[in-house]
């Protein structure tokens, strides 16, 4: 039961790490990348809206899991 715990915790915050990474590099692409393509993919600020919002959405994940494993243990 215990390496199962740890496997959810590492897991959790993995995906807390990468919504705060995908969510600063969107941001990033945002400010740098006005109306400029981004290897084939379409607009750099576009794709940057999309990090944006997917990194957000993972951070709030990985903290509802954090604190759903918390008050398990």
């Amino acid at each position: 039961m215990k390496d199962k715990q740890l496997v959810l915790s590492i897991a959790a915050i993995g995906v807390y790490i990468v919504g705060g990474l995908g969510t600063f590099v969107g941001a990033g692409l945002i400010l740098l990348m006005k109306g400029k393509d981004l290897w084939g993919w379409g607009e750099g600020h576009a794709i940057g809206y999309l990090l944006v919002c997917i990194g957000l959405s993972l951070t709030i994940l990985g903290v509802l899991i954090m604190r759903i494993l918390r008050n398990r243990i």
